[in-house]
């Protein structure tokens, strides 16, 4: 199509181009990994009770994830332009189905990610300066729902620093990330080998392997209760618990799909964006689950939530389910805290600056096309789209400062999930719709595996709208989706707001 072509080329003529497949590959996997994997497994513990459910959940996750990744190789590829995903979702289906994502994203999906992750960043950071504190008694403004504490401060900070870092080029937000990444790839590898190789004991692993395919669903009898029970789970509802579980591994594999962003700025972007997306997902995906065999290496499964060390509460109970650090402390003794805090410090940091990097770039691709901001859909002298990474910056500050990012990405999670399945549906669509597009690469397993993930990813999506534990946050998240229809029709009559729009996306 001679107008898409020459959208393209304009893109190129504006952003740079200078992200090689290694960068793009340190921005999957840099992207990824946050303070998730040190953290939600005792959750899932807790849900599916035995070492064998506890590693299927994340070889689950590992497997959908690389499915989804597999499959939005065709696509980077097939349309290698700013926006990736919010880009597909448009073409595929309606420029409302674009706008949608786009909505959802700013409001919550990528600024609430940055605000939870920055806050994450300097919780673990008062574990090595304690003056720095973020429990009450230590508030130093509070107007309502609105509560400033040391750690609120550190977490903007944060925020702010990498914004201004990436609104001077390209080329400095691609060092932070590589530089982050790689140190954190090789921190949660020193880990695992530590785990495995130092921590391993025979307690730990004859524990876990006596109780292997146990299925326990474990609970505090009411809410904030230092008592729990645990029932046993029938076939039937181990499934459904499987699907809610995977929750938190999800998200803890999120943010994969961010280098399609990016695609304007990246070299060879047919070549580079379906092997960075396939090596991102793969190597993530592998340390996850060599990092939660070696937690059970080093830590029963099984644990008591009154024990008064790491090793007697165990994976289940560890403290504020702060699995690595427990794994750590029970190798190291004290001093594993402060490691532990170091390292998720360095891997949230990493983490940050890619999805500020990332995210700016679907604003700025909405705005070309007339449907946010007009002065977002322009980029400054160093080639990067400053104003949208300012005005990203601002909404994930207020995120951050109100503390609402957190209940918010509970209401989001289903959202996320549901883009994913629309976004490979759309693969189908747009196969049977462009039948003569070039796809320099195709779905690996088409269709196989894409449907494959798009029937999986939806029994978890379904459970999670129909399941006691997880329905109270699903519905909300539609709704949230839902509220940006009414915004679209606006913006869309809205003649100030449509005068960025490009004819070349029309």
């Amino acid at each position: 199509m001679p107008e898409a072509a020459t959208a393209t080329e304009r893109e190129q003529s504006t952003f740079v181009r200078g992200l090689g497949l290694f960068d793009s590959t340190m921005l999957v996997a840099g992207s990824m990994i946050g303070s998730g994997i040190f953290i939600v497994s005792a959750d899932i513990a807790r849900q599916v009770g035995g070492t064998g459910w506890l590693l299927a959940v994340w070889a689950i996750t590992g497997a959908l994830t690389l499915m989804a990744a597999l499959s939005y190789g065709e696509l980077a590829a097939m349309m290698p332009r700013a926006g990736g995903q919010y880009v597909y979702l448009r073409e595929a289906y309606n420029p409302l189905f674009g706008f949608l994502y786009g909505w959802t994203l700013f409001l919550v999906i990528q600024t609430g990610t940055m605000a939870a992750v920055a806050a994450a960043f300097a919780r673990f950071l008062s574990v090595l300066v304690p003056g720095i504190a973020g429990e009450r008694g230590h508030e130093l403004f509070q107007f309502g729902r609105l509560t400033i504490y040391p750690t609120t401060l550190v977490a903007i900070g944060v925020l702010v620093l990498l914004t201004w870092s990436n609104t001077t080029g390209l080329r400095t937000g691609k060092i932070v990330q590589n530089v982050f990444t790689v140190a954190k790839i090789a921190a949660l590898a020193g880990l695992i080998g530590l785990c495995l190789v130092v921590g391993a004991n025979s307690g730990a692993i004859n524990a876990n392997l006596g109780d292997f395919w146990k299925a326990t669903f474990t609970a505090p009898v009411a809410r904030g209760s230092t008592e729990y029970t645990t029932t046993v789970l029938t076939s039937g509802a181990l499934l459904l618990v499987i699907g809610t579980a995977m929750v938190g591994s999800l998200f803890s594999s999120d943010a994969w799909n961010n280098i399609t962003f990016t695609a304007g700025e990246v070299k060879n972007p047919r070549r580079n964006l379906p092997l960075s997306l396939a090596l991102g997902v793969g190597l993530v995906s592998i340390l996850y689950l060599l990092a939660n065999v070696g937690y059970l290496a080093v830590l029963p499964l099984d644990g008591s939530p009154t024990g008064t060390n790491a090793v007697e509460r165990g994976i289940q109970f560890a403290q504020k389910d702060r699995v690595g650090t427990a794994a750590a402390e029970a190798i190291l003794g004290v001093k594993g805290a402060v490691i532990m805090a170091v390292l998720i410090m360095v891997s949230t940091f990493g983490c940050i600056n890619g999805l500020i990097l990332s995210g700016a770039r679907v604003y700025y691709a909405m705005a070309r096309d007339g449907l946010f901001f007009q002065k977002l859909g322009t980029l400054n002298e160093q080639a990067v789209p400053r104003n949208a990474l300012v005005v990203q910056c601002i909404w994930a500050c207020l995120l951050t400062a109100s503390g609402s990012y957190s209940e918010l990405l509970d209401y989001v999670i289903f959202a996320v999930l549901i883009f994913y399945i629309l976004t490979i549906i759309g693969l189908f669509v747009l196969r049977r719709t462009r039948p003569e597009a070039e796809r320099p690469y195709k779905a690996f397993g088409y269709p196989v595996i894409p449907a494959i993930y798009v029937i999986a990813a939806s029994f978890i999506a379904l459970n999670l709208l129909i399941s006691a534990k997880t329905r109270a946050q699903a519905w909300p998240g539609l709704l949230i989706v839902l509220m940006g229809i009414p915004v679209y029709f606006w913006w869309r009559r809205n003649p100030g707001a449509a005068s960025a729009a490009t004819s070349s996306d029309k």
